[in-house]
């Protein structure tokens, strides 16, 4: 479901890191006064861009058989909001893409935020959005995700599910052993509350 608030609106007609971008902005992110869990990840990849859907992409396949949800679920705003640190693709680096620019997240964190008066639950997804939110910088991200408990009944914090990070995961099988299905009840406890 596709909403068009008025600060949807103004964000998918924002400019401000134009002169930073490999392609014209195209803001790509989600979400409604009612959504009960924000995810908050990274960046649109090229895919993403190009198609201008969400986690339209394996990473997005990942995180939502990580949460047990079906895209219609995941994309339906009243109960999943999508707010990357950054709104537009920000270009290929050395390593993967580039990370999100910081311009976004400077002029619309905090105006989304408070347009987002039913949250329940926001998932941290990767190191961008977990040092942006947490209070924690002496951690890295293995450290956070292996105590994600301190961090409810607020926050979720995950690795990314890019298929880049096939090696942390590989080396961190707890993650998918006792993390997941702990992610799992988390999301329904979050989607059931009334």
């Amino acid at each position: 479901m596709k909403v068009n608030s008025p600060l949807l609106k103004k964000i998918r007609s924002c400019t401000a890191c134009k002169k930073f971008l490999p392609y014209p902005p195209k803001p790509v992110l989600n979400f409604s006064p009612h959504s009960k869990i924000i995810i908050i990840g990274q960046a649109p990849g090229i895919k993403v861009h190009q198609t201008g859907v969400p986690w339209n992409d394996a990473s997005g396949d990942r995180l939502r058989d990580w949460m047990s949800v079906s895209k219609d679920e995941f994309y339906d705003t009243d109960l999943f909001g999508i707010v990357p640190m950054a709104f537009c693709y920000p270009g290929k680096g050395k390593s993967g893409d580039l990370p999100p620019r910081p311009e976004c997240a400077e002029l619309w964190m905090e105006k989304i935020f408070k347009n987002l008066t039913e949250r329940r639950l926001v998932l941290l997804i990767g190191q961008y959005s977990q040092n942006y939110f947490l209070d924690d910088p002496q951690e890295n991200l293995t450290e956070r995700v292996k105590n994600w408990k301190s961090y409810l009944p607020d926050y979720f914090v995950l690795p990314h599910p890019s298929p880049r990070n096939n090696i942390w995961l590989k080396k961190n099988k707890w993650f998918e052993k006792k993390t997941l299905p702990d992610l799992k009840k988390q999301i329904k406890k979050a989607l059931e509350l009334t």
